[in-house]
């Protein structure tokens, strides 16, 4: 009897905690990055630089934040990031000013990204994310590059010389 009752709490136990993580999961939301917020990869103060930012969010609570799109993808591309990520958020440059960006978050998963333009980041060109395509093909029309889904962007298209020069224009 004692095994049968042992049996049934490890059961409710492991129920229980599968729950949390499920909702731990569902709950994720982004955090406005602060005044002096650093990008995870460089140090640098995100709030000093142009363009969108973004934010991953790893399972185990921590949350890194970049202070440019192609930060973001050059960690998100590198054989060595081994770390579970519970979400990615971008900002939508359809939305926010691209000179001091605030709010506006969306799932990168979710984002259409434009490759190649002449606008620039904290590091020299970089990508702009947008929530709609009418956006971005404006974004596009305005400064040159082109769309593509998250799951398209390649480590070709991070080397900013091919970025710029395979802009389509």
């Amino acid at each position: 009897m004692p095994t049968k009752i042992m049996r049934r709490i490890t059961t409710l136990a492991a129920g229980v905690l599968l729950a949390a993580c499920g909702e731990a999961a569902l709950t994720v939301v982004a955090g406005e990055p602060g005044a002096d917020t650093a990008c995870a990869l460089d140090g640098m103060v995100l709030r000093d630089f142009p363009g969108p930012k973004a934010q991953i969010h790893y399972t185990e609570g921590k949350a890194d934040y970049y202070c440019d799109l192609m930060e973001l993808f050059t960690v998100l591309q590198t054989p060595e990031h081994k770390r579970k990520i519970a979400a990615i958020f971008v900002q939508d440059a359809g939305k926010t000013d691209w000179a001091q960006p605030d709010g506006h978050w969306m799932l990168a998963k979710d984002a259409l990204f434009v490759v190649g333009s002449r606008k620039q980041g904290s590091m020299g060109p970089t990508f702009g994310a947008f929530s709609n395509a009418r956006d971005a093909a404006a974004f596009v029309q305005k400064e040159g590059g082109k769309v593509v889904p998250f799951d398209q962007v390649t480590a070709e298209m991070l080397d900013k010389g091919g970025a710029a020069g395979d802009a389509g224009h």
